[in-house]
Parts: structure tokens; C-alpha cells; sequence
């Protein structure tokens, strides 16, 4: 059974979801329909290869070194997965935007790493 989520990643994922919308809003300002939906993706896939990072970090573990090993899996996932989307989108989305995929994805993707700061009471 899947765990809630913790304060920090509760309160990251919705500075994500927050920005993702301020770079669709710009992306479709600047660019039209291409634009804010490109921006919408880049913001899509970063969430999505954070949260599924979350869950294989969340596993339960029993010692110091296999938190070690979780957390370092866990960001290879998150990697592995950003770059598997991003390609996905770039390679099958003829009209996108790719400033728009991009910057939203790199916004959301620091936002992620914003977690760290966030206290858990």
C-alpha cells in the first residue's frame, strides 16, 4: 500500500504544479497553443519523474547504507525517466515548443530539489 506523502514533497509538488501553470500561461502568451502546451509537458514530466523518484525512495529500508543505496536509486530513476520523456515528447510532438519544454522542465526539476529545505512539522 502506498504511503501519503510527507510535508516536503507535498509542499514541492504543489510549487511545481504552480509553476508548471506560470510557464504554460507564458509559453501560450508568447508562443499560442504549441507554446503553453509545451510548457504544460516539460512541467508534466519533471512531476512525474520526481514522484515516481519519491516512491523508490520511500521503500523501507533497515540500515544507513540502505537508505544510501535507495536514495541514489531513486535519483538514477528520476534521471533515467526525465531523459526517457523528454525524448519522448521531442521526438513524437512535431510542433513543439522546445524553449517552452525545456525551461518549464528545468524550473519544475530545481523546484524538486527545493524539498530538502522544507521542514517536515
Amino acid at each position: 500500500m502506498l504511503r501519503p506523502l510527507s510535508r516536503p514533497i507535498r509542499t514541492v509538488l504543489l510549487w511545481q504544479l504552480a509553476a508548471t501553470a506560470v510557464m504554460m500561461v507564458a509559453g501560450g502568451f508568447l508562443a499560442g497553443g504549441h507554446g503553453a502546451l509545451s510548457g504544460a509537458l516539460g512541467g508534466t514530466i519533471s512531476i512525474g519523474a520526481g514522484l515516481v523518484a519519491t516512491w523508490v525512495a520511500a521503500r523501507r529500508v533497515k540500515s544507513a547504507a540502505g537508505v544510501l543505496v535507495g536514495a541514489l536509486t531513486a535519483e538514477a530513476v528520476k534521471l533515467g525517466l526525465a531523459v526517457l520523456l523528454l525524448w519522448l515528447v521531442l521526438a513524437n510532438y512535431a510542433d513543439a515548443v522546445v524553449g517552452a519544454v525545456l525551461a518549464s522542465f528545468i524550473v519544475t526539476m530545481l523546484i524538486f530539489g527545493m524539498a530538502f529545505f522544507v521542514r517536515d512539522y
